[in-house]
């Protein structure tokens, strides 16, 4: 327990009432002292102990009984050769204003040395005069410790490469830092208390379900990419942000209370466009492998070219046709007057399945004027068509008036060339459910056009044409 110096005695202290009163204020006391996280021990104006708690009994291994009533720290707490600078620095506060910070070695009961940084100020009586001297200290490691963490806390909430949000229990921001801030698209502080749905239009559920989770379970064991789509003033950003999670519990508490959760993220969208670009390389470049291997086992060139077709359709298309040029192929010369189609192969519409030969009949298809497939020829050159945002029934009518299947609404046509002449037109048609065909799109389009051209050349060749 702690100990203080009380002088008089209990006859002076007159009728019982006040005792009690005196010693409920000195238990009170004592309970302050022992309950602080600090080691404290006080002097009087000679320098005595007056105080001692129990964290500096902790520190030091001196007991309250064995503290209280010594002139001085020498011989016991200090060594006695540091003794006379250590007490003077320490009490020349008493005619110092405010507090002042020093380091000193103190003496363990065992023998020890105990770096710790003291701070103290002067105590007053009612007179106003210098009464004492109280001193709160702690280990320097300790010390620094705390000094750490509260610098890595400003550093995070400052200078941080990275989003730092601390997130209630209630699932709504109550810190950000500016980096975070930046990220969502607003300032620090409009965005503190409002509803995450607020600030992200897509990725709202799946970033709340991990932030339930930790506040319940604790922090997962590795980061979690969670891709958003952030509300912005020119539109809606969809990015994908690398997420580390923390539980936050209150250190005051004899139990875990949970304050929230320290969520800490990185943008890391174009590394993660760039990988799955990587990977989407890797599959097509595999796909036109297979298709190589598997056509140079076909013994009818018209077949091999449907192979190539059906490689091509996995993950990049629902459907594709072939039309070939009528009256055999074009040069560059010959490509000024009206083109013909006929349609040579095509999957199947209704059901998936290998694709299938047309039949031998040869009549033209019936595309208008400006059709994609014709521009294709013209062009000599990959053309992408698109209903775009059209209603269901206005994209039906879009795809049937292009004889493709009523499914479809992004088109994309590449040129059959061999040996310096136009022999058709590949077309890759995808349905509602997927994204238009981009530029890196064509690229692949053509490279299988190249392969299903020299089959239908070959066929030709076979063919005696």
């Amino acid at each position: 327990m702690s100990a203080s110096r009380r002088s008089g005695t209990t006859d002076e202290l007159g009728p019982d009432e006040p005792e009690r009163e005196n010693s409920d204020g000195s238990d009170l006391l004592a309970a302050l002292l022992d309950g602080m996280d600090a080691a404290l021990c006080a002097f009087d104006a000679d320098g005595v102990v007056t105080h001692w708690n129990r964290e500096a009994e902790r520190i030091l291994g001196w007991s309250a009984d064995e503290a209280v009533g010594r002139r001085g720290l020498a011989g016991w707490a200090v060594r006695t050769a540091d003794a006379e600078e250590v007490e003077g620095r320490l009490l020349s506060v008493m005619h110092a204003p405010g507090r002042q910070v020093h380091e000193f070695a103190l003496l363990t009961k065992d023998g020890g040395r105990v770096l710790v940084r003291t701070q103290s100020a002067a105590v007053h009586g009612p007179d106003g005069k210098p009464a004492g001297v109280y001193c709160a200290f702690s280990e320097v490691h300790a010390q620094i410790d705390l000094e750490r963490s509260i610098a890595l806390s400003e550093a995070l909430f400052e200078d941080a490469s990275w989003g730092v949000v601390l997130v209630d229990v209630d699932l709504r921001p109550a810190v950000v830092n500016a980096h975070a801030a930046r990220a969502l698209g607003t300032g620090r502080t409009s965005v503190l208390g409002r509803p995450l749905g607020e600030l992200l239009s897509q990725g709202v559920e799946e970033l709340e379900s991990a932030l339930q989770h930790v506040l319940a379970e604790g922090a997962p064991p590795a980061p979690a990419e969670v891709w958003v789509s952030v509300r912005a003033s020119e539109g809606e950003k969809r990015r994908c942000w690398r997420s580390g999670f923390l539980r936050l519990a209150s250190p005051l508490a004899e139990e875990p209370v949970p304050l929230g959760v320290g969520w800490l993220f990185q943008d890391v969208t174009e590394a993660k466009q760039a990988e799955q670009e990587a990977s989407l390389l890797r599959f097509r470049m595999q796909q036109l492998h297979r298709a190589s291997r598997a056509a140079a086992e076909c013994e009818d060139p018209a077949e091999a070219a449907t192979v190539h077709l059906d490689f091509a359709l996995a993950g990049f298309a629902d459907h594709a046709v072939i039309d070939r040029v009528v009256g055999g192929a074009l040069t560059d010369t010959q490509a000024e007057g009206p083109v013909r189609l006929v349609r040579v192969a095509a999957t199947p519409s209704g059901a998936p399945g290998p694709s299938k030969l047309a039949d031998l009949a040869g009549l033209p298809v019936r595309y208008a004027e400006g059709h994609p497939a014709l521009q294709c020829v013209e062009r000599v050159g990959a053309v992408r068509a698109s209903a775009g945002t059209a209603p269901p029934e206005a994209a039906r009518e879009w795809a049937l008036a292009r004889q493709w299947p009523p499914d479809a609404v992004h088109a994309l046509c590449a040129v059959l060339r061999s040996r310096g002449r136009t022999l058709g037109v590949v077309t890759f048609l995808r349905g509602a459910g997927r994204s238009a065909f981009e530029r890196s799109d064509a690229m692949y389009a053509e490279d299988v056009a190249v392969r299903i051209a020299a089959s239908l050349d070959l066929a030709g060749l076979s063919d005696g044409e």
